[in-house]
């Protein structure tokens, strides 16, 4: 049986240094950071840790390090498969699968063409099913790069009844699919953990368990209390998920750069290369230190009405 997997799951940022090599201290304080902020688990080596621009040791010995500092806390999963053929993919997850990460997560892009219509993701599919390692606990996504897949109905159903999946990472950004996918998973070790911002809150109240989007670099501690105390706070959740909707709408500013230089604010990196965003942010998104001045403000308005609400 999977392991559960639900609640906040940051999409994990990789810190690198001034000579573009994983900045493993900084990685080390991004962790301990998470934890504290209420995260439930981790995920390692997704689009946000720019895997597409690390080689393969890079990527295990990302898993390795993050499965080895937390220490059993909270589970870590990690994805890490980016090649084009399966014959690589299953030589990339194998490799992951041995870094101590309580799961493995399949991109549902790397399982099929770009064709929603193809019979290819099931054939794929089951293929690395039957190669990797039978008490894996695993998951998927629905990472947007190279090109967004999402499941069908049926495969959803297909990948729920094999029992061998514990979450599914859902990017439709659509709260009708949410809803459904709830519904079609019921009663299965599938859980589905929505990534968009501007549903999250609806998506909660439909039976998803969680959230896992991109802007739990900057506040897991909010998504946390909407996740868990919002039934008691009614008007203040609501009031929450609104700043937490507007406040992700800065994705599109150089991300994830620009959530290194929020963390280079708190002191988290020294640095805020990389791989993925290779121009100045701040020169290209004019304003953006203001902007992450009032985004900070409403962190700590927020925080502060939590507080007194308690």
């Amino acid at each position: 049986m999977p392991i559960a997997l639900k609640g906040i799951i940051p999409v994990m940022l990789t810190p690198f240094t001034e000579a573009n090599t994983i900045d493993y201290s900084g990685l080390e304080r991004l962790i301990e950071w998470y934890i504290a902020g209420g995260a439930d688990a981790l995920f390692a080596v997704a689009q946000s840790s720019e895997m597409q621009f690390l080689t393969l040791d890079e990527r295990v010995a990302l898993a390795r390090f993050v499965a080895k500092t937390a220490a059993g806390r909270l589970p870590v999963i990690a994805s890490g498969h980016v090649s084009d053929s399966r014959e690589d993919q299953l030589t990339e997850l194998s490799s992951i699968a041995k870094t101590g990460v309580d799961g493995l997560v399949l991109v549902t892009n790397r399982l099929a063409s770009r064709d929603p219509a193809g019979t290819d993701f099931t054939d794929n599919l089951t293929w690395l099913l039957d190669r990797l390692p039978k008490d894996m606990t695993l998951g998927l996504y629905e990472c947007p790069a190279p090109f967004r897949r999402l499941l069908s109905d049926d495969e959803l159903a297909f990948c729920a009844d094999s029992g061998r999946f514990a979450i599914l990472k859902d990017v439709s950004c659509d709260l009708p699919t949410v809803q459904r996918r709830v519904r079609l998973t019921s009663g299965s070790p599938l859980t589905i953990v929505n990534a968009n911002a501007a549903i999250a809150f609806d998506a909660m109240k439909s039976g998803a368990l969680g959230f896992t989007g991109v802007f739990t670099n900057f506040h897991p501690d909010l998504y946390k209390w909407l996740l868990t105390r919002h039934q008691k706070h009614a008007q203040l959740a609501n009031e929450l998920s609104v700043y937490l909707a507007l406040a992700a709408m800065a994705e599109p500013m150089g991300y994830p750069k620009l959530a290194k230089l929020y963390h280079q604010r708190l002191g988290t990196f020294s640095c805020i290369a990389s791989r993925a965003v290779d121009f100045d942010i701040s020169e290209r998104f004019w304003a953006l230190d203001a902007l992450i001045d009032k985004i900070v403000e409403g962190q700590e308005s927020f925080r502060a009405r939590i507080a007194a609400a308690s």
